[in-house]
Parts: C-alpha cells; structure tokens; sequence
C-alpha cells in the first residue's frame, strides 16, 4: 500500500509563503498523476495542483498564479510553493497519488494564514 507523508505546514501571515512537500513511497510514475489538495474548516475537499507523468500541470481556480507544483523523481516526492497566502488559504493540505480512479492520501499538512 502507497505511503504519502506530507510536510512543510505551519503558520504564516497573510502575503506570506510556504513550500510544503510530499514524499511517496513508490515511484511516482506508477501514478497518473500526483498533486495536492486541501480542506477547510466546514467544506469540502478541493483540488489545488495536480502533476500528470507527461509534466502537465492543473490548478484549482482559486491558485491564480500564486502557487506552484513541482516534482523530484529521483526523490519520487512533489512539491507545492505557494505565495501570496491569503487567509481563506488556511486550510489542510493533502498530498494525492492517483491511479485512474483510486486516490491514495497522505494524513495532511495544516497551513494556517493568519496575523
């Protein structure tokens, strides 16, 4: 069974940045693609970045250009920079490896954007 153990969650002030990672215990390539997503407080789960294995990249509509994805395969792990946090940011965040339609999560990173 896959292992993903996310990292890199804390607390930052609005305007701030932060870099959370995931690392997965199989080649990610195994994968369709693999990404992030996250969870606020009384909603639901939603997408924030997803990495296909041809390098294709999809963000959720709220990013607009503030985060990044990323991976490292030789290190099988992916990367979310985000910048300008905002407060409705605050969420947990979730690494995701997906194989057609079976999800594997990690247990989640909490971002907290506040002053």
């Amino acid at each position: 069974q896959v292992e993903l153990e996310e990292s890199g969650g804390g607390l930052v002030q609005p305007g701030g940045s932060l870099r959370l990672s995931c690392v997965v215990s199989e080649n990610i390539f195994n994968f369709n693609d693999v990404g992030w997503y996250r969870q606020a407080p009384g909603k639901e789960r939603e997408l924030v970045a997803t990495i296909n294995v041809g390098g294709r990249t999809d963000y959720g509509d709220f990013v607009k250009g503030r985060f990044t994805i990323s991976r490292d395969n030789s290190k099988n792990a992916v990367y979310l920079q985000m910048k300008s946090l905002e407060p409705e940011d605050t969420a947990v965040y979730y690494c995701c490896a997906r194989i057609l339609r079976r999800y594997s999560w990690g247990k989640g990173t909490l971002v907290t954007v506040s002053s």
